[in-house]
């Protein structure tokens, strides 16, 4: 929840997510398939708060969520609800508009979303809760983007994987997933504080990635748990 990749291509899209997380949470569950709001939805399970950080639904969307909003918040207890509940919420509306206008964002935690909907065509959205306010930005779909956790990462941080980024796109300018999975394990500057894969000396470090790819009108998620080493392919 805490590096999200878009790679937009001819066959859809790919988007990708490292999650960096305390090691005294309880281990994520890996994906399962849920029915909810109607619909077929596709996601790892916190087993804290029974939420998520990355989903996607047999109705053409798909949501990720970053810890944050603009800039990094203190933390205030006796929050109202789960951020990761807020994400599976997303999917009792009609679109991402209709979402940001009407949820009830009080007492929530400030984040991110990344939302890709694809109905009836793509597009790319960024919702941004500071704590008091909502923001909404339409994103040019077509373009790769990549954002970075505002909780974990100074804004010098977040620049320096922006240029890593940009850069690994100019040597691998039509990525397939396995060159998105390779730049999300090893991108960085030999610091391990702040490179894609990152740990910490206060046990905060990359426990998951997780990618959701659009081809040829079928979605599959790998879900890679790095603690364990194990890989969870799956479709919807």
């Amino acid at each position: 929840m805490c590096t999200v990749s878009y790679i937009p291509n001819k066959e859809g899209f790919i988007l990708t997510s490292n999650r960096d997380e305390s090691l005294f949470r309880p281990q994520s569950l890996e994906p399962e398939r849920f029915e909810m709001f109607g619909q077929n939805l596709l996601f790892p399970k916190d087993p804290e708060a029974n939420g998520t950080w990355i989903a996607t639904s047999d109705s053409d969307r798909t949501i990720c969520l970053l810890n944050g909003g603009f800039v990094r918040h203190i933390h205030q207890p006796e929050y109202r609800k789960s951020r990761g509940l807020v994400l599976l919420d997303y999917f009792q509306y009609k679109c991402a508009v209709d979402y940001a206008n009407e949820y009830d964002f009080s007492g929530i935690a400030p984040f991110t979303l990344v939302i890709v909907e694809e109905l009836p065509n793509r597009k790319l959205v960024e919702i941004r809760w500071t704590g008091d306010e909502i923001f909404f930005k339409e994103l040019d779909d077509t373009l790769p983007f990549i954002w970075s956790s505002v909780t974990l990462y100074t804004p010098e941080t977040i620049a320096s994987r922006s240029n890593w980024f940009a850069t690994w796109l100019k040597q691998n300018p039509s990525p397939d997933n396995f060159d998105i999975l390779d730049f999300h394990h090893f991108a960085g500057e030999g610091d391990g504080a702040n490179s894609l894969i990152m740990h910490r000396s206060d046990k905060k470090q990359t426990v998951s990635i997780t990618q959701i790819e659009k081809r040829l009108g079928e979605k599959v998620m790998r879900y890679e748990d790095l603690l364990v080493q194990k890989l969870h392919p799956s479709g919807i």
